[in-house]
C-alpha cells in the first residue's frame, strides 16, 4: 500500500483531464498528493500519464456516471490506501434556447450529477465514512436561473441539493463536505457552445490555473476550519 503512493495522500478527480479538473490534478501531484484522475477522454490521459510520475498520477478511463465502472475504480483506489479527498469536477455543459432542448440534452446535462452521487456513495462506503472530503464543483448557475442555460441550471441546482443534504447528513462528523461555485472560466468548455458563447469573450474568463489555486488554497489546507462554500465570480472587463 504505502509503496503503491510512497504514503501520499490520495485524491480522487473526476473529469481530471482537461479544463480546471486537469488543473487541480496537477496541482495537487505539486503539493504531494497522489491524484486518481478520472475521465472519458483516453487520448487526454494519456499525455496527463506521461507528464507526471507513477508514484503521484494514476488516470481511470470511462464514463463518471456508469455505476460499474465507479464501483470497480473507487474499489481499485480504495486498495491503495485511505482516500482523503474527492473532488466531484466531471460535467458536461448545454446551452440552447428554452424550446431547442431535446432528450439528449437532459441526459447529458444530467450525467454530472449521477456521477456526483455515484463517487460520493462508493467513495464514503469505502472510507467507510471517517475522515474524508468532499468538495463538489458546480457552478454559479446552482446558483441562480440563466436565460438559454435552463437544463444546464436545473442540473447544477439539483447538484446544490445534493450537496445541501450531504452537509446535512455529516454534520458534526469527520465528513466534510465543500461546494465550489465557480463563474465562467477560459476552457474548452464552451467548444460546442461559440453561437453562446464567442471565442473573444471566453478569453476575458477566469484563467484556470488561477481558478485551481484558489479552490486548493481554501479547500487543502493544515487550519483546523472547512470552508464549506466557494463562491468565485470572475471579474467583468
Amino acid at each position: 500500500m504505502a509503496h503503491a503512493t510512497n504514503g501520499k495522500r490520495i485524491a480522487i478527480v473526476t473529469g481530471s483531464a482537461s479544463g480546471l479538473g486537469r488543473e487541480l490534478a496537477v496541482r495537487l501531484t505539486e503539493r504531494g498528493w497522489f491524484v486518481a484522475g478520472v475521465d472519458f477522454d483516453a487520448e487526454r490521459q494519456a499525455t496527463l500519464v506521461d507528464e507526471l510520475t507513477a508514484d503521484s498520477y494514476r488516470a481511470f478511463v470511462g464514463d463518471v456516471s456508469d455505476e460499474a465502472f465507479v464501483k470497480a475504480s473507487v474499489a481499485e483506489i480504495a486498495g491503495l490506501g485511505h482516500i482523503d479527498l474527492l473532488i466531484n469536477n466531471a460535467g458536461q455543459p448545454s446551452f440552447k434556447v428554452p424550446t431547442a432542448y431535446e432528450g439528449a440534452d437532459v441526459d447529458r446535462c444530467l450525467k454530472g450529477l449521477k456521477g456526483m452521487i455515484l463517487w460520493s456513495v462508493e467513495t464514503l462506503k469505502a472510507d467507510g465514512e471517517t475522515d474524508l472530503k468532499i468538495a463538489n464543483v458546480m457552478s454559479t448557475a446552482a446558483t441562480r436561473g440563466n436565460a438559454n442555460e435552463s437544463v444546464y441550471c436545473a442540473a447544477k441546482w439539483g447538484e446544490k441539493g445534493y450537496t445541501q443534504s450531504l452537509k446535512a447528513a455529516y454534520k458534526g462528523s469527520s465528513v466534510k463536505i465543500v461546494g465550489v461555485y465557480p463563474g465562467g472560466i477560459d476552457t474548452d468548455f464552451y467548444r460546442d457552445s461559440h453561437d453562446y458563447v464567442s471565442e473573444e469573450k471566453q478569453h476575458t474568463f477566469m484563467d484556470p490555473g488561477e481558478l485551481a489555486d484558489v479552490i486548493l488554497f481554501n479547500l487543502v489546507n493544515d487550519a483546523n476550519l472547512t470552508v464549506s462554500d466557494i463562491l468565485i465570480e470572475r471579474n467583468y472587463r
